[in-house]
């Protein structure tokens, strides 16, 4: 049995235990867990109120076709938002409140039958990869505490990683789902532009290029969400056709070389390698992918998504009156930079993303997918990346060098998953991100399940209520 929301489920609707206990396992884990930093704000009360609704509806059999009924999980703090749950990104500037209603894509949360009970720690508005507020908790990672968890749903990671919960919201504007799940040997996917809902609000889009779904424990699980809440998206952009798998034998884009600027260690890239080599034993062809017909991309990608989160937060800030000057240093320096950004350097900016993602679209003329690396290292040490400076292009270099090829699938809107293939002499994961061009997320997800299935990789930690 795999130790997953969908094996809690199982257990929920087959009695063994109530969606009642299954809450009070994740409280009590939450509570005794409490030194990882990963929740900022628990509503019990919130919490068991969805769950007595959950057994309810189980005991009325009102559940068919409600894959996760009963699942206690939480929503990130920032992104959303879920009605009953006050967001503040992690951020002075922003008075916690909870009064506003579901968005879209947490309507379609809850529908799968998750129990939200509450917020995820984020870094302060989500401008890292890792997850060190300074409103506190600082998020560890369960596989060592002294190292990131990743960022910015380092939060949600590490409560996933931890089995405090099975599955969390997650956001992803520059890599804020994937590097998480690769830091704490989960899976991640960031979704095709326009293939997840992000209204009504609109307020952590980004332009297109953020996304919203979960971190999971298995593929399983992250395929059962994104076909509950994928689609009928109502903009600001075309619904993307979501294509079938494809049959028969792939060509396999394998990237294993980032360039001097960002050098990957041997044990990921090695990681990169086998996995390609296990597929390659399925019947498909191999296609080495020079770091040249990327790098461009890559380096543009880092310029846009610095111009447009700076752009953001400066607007933002302003138009919800908030007071920069309670946010942290490097915060106040992004929103100075959006401030400053003239409208020519951003649309230079954006017309640079227009062509990163031909360059994407110009390897897919050559091969189907690509497997590539999702980190450059092993989960880094805590406060590598402070907020004591004034360089947002600091920042982003910074966060390029841990996740070289993370961004650029934000900014060229492209579907990509992660998932742990392997563990390293310390016994962190060695993850591997999947690429496929637009709208191929089954495609992703089936390359995925049958990583998974070489069974490389073992969670430590059980998932609260499922305990042996």
């Amino acid at each position: 049995m795999q130790n997953d929301a969908t094996s809690l489920a199982e257990a929920i609707r087959k009695g063994r235990l109530s969606a009642v206990e299954a809450m009070e396992a994740a409280l009590e884990e939450a509570e005794a867990r409490s030194d990882l930093g990963s929740i900022v704000h628990i509503d019990r009360d919130l919490g068991l109120q969805a769950a007595r609704a959950a057994d309810e509806k189980l005991r009325d059999n009102k559940s068919d076709g409600v894959p996760f009924a009963g699942v206690p999980s939480l929503a990130k703090d920032l992104g959303g938002p879920f009605q009953g749950l006050p967001v503040a990104a992690g951020s002075r500037m922003i008075e916690r409140h909870s009064n506003e209603p579901d968005s879209d894509l947490a309507a379609r949360l809850r529908a799968t039958g998750l129990c939200f009970f509450g917020l995820s720690t984020v870094p302060e508005m989500g401008l890292s990869l890792s997850t060190e507020p300074a409103t506190g908790p600082l998020c560890r990672n369960p596989l060592d505490p002294s190292l990131t968890p990743g960022g910015s749903s380092g939060g949600a990671a590490a409560a996933v990683s931890a089995g405090i919960v099975a599955i969390a919201h997650a956001t992803d504007a520059g890599g804020s789902i994937r590097v998480p799940a690769a830091c704490c040997g989960l899976v991640g996917l960031k979704p095709s532009r326009g293939m997840m809902p992000a209204g009504p609000g609109f307020g952590n889009h980004l332009g297109g290029i953020a996304s919203e779904l979960t971190i999971c424990r298995s593929v399983r699980d992250l395929t059962t969400v994104f076909q509950h809440a994928r689609g009928t998206a109502h903009g600001p952009f075309a619904d993307p056709a979501l294509e079938q798998a494809r049959s028969g034998p792939l060509r396999i884009g394998i990237v294993l070389d980032c360039g001097p600027d960002f050098p990957i260690d041997p044990d990921r890239a090695a990681a990169v390698e086998a996995a390609a080599i296990s597929l390659e034993a399925d019947g498909h062809t191999l296609v080495p992918i020079a770091w040249n017909r990327l790098e461009k991309a890559v380096a543009a990608s880092g310029r846009v998504l610095c111009d447009i989160i700076s752009v953001n937060l400066a607007n933002y800030a302003d138009a919800a009156a908030l007071d920069a000057e309670k946010a942290e240093r490097l915060t106040q320096a992004f929103v100075r930079k959006g401030q400053a950004l003239t409208a020519q350097s951003l649309w230079a900016s954006l017309d640079a993303g227009i062509h990163a993602s031909r360059a994407l679209w110009d390897i897919f003329d050559d091969v189907d997918c690509l497997v590539t690396p999702m980190l450059s290292s092993a989960p880094l040490a805590l406060g590598s990346f402070p907020f004591d400076h004034d360089d947002p292009d600091l920042q982003i270099r910074r966060m390029s060098a841990f996740a070289p090829l993370a961004a650029l699938l934000n900014v060229s809107g492209f579907p990509a998953i992660t998932l742990p293939f392997g563990i390293d002499a310390a016994g962190l994961p060695l993850p591997v991100q999947i690429v496929a061009p637009m709208g191929q997320e089954l495609l992703l997800l089936e390359l995925a399940k049958r990583l998974e299935q070489d069974g490389r990789w073992q969670h430590r930690y059980p998932v609260a209520g499922l305990h042996a």
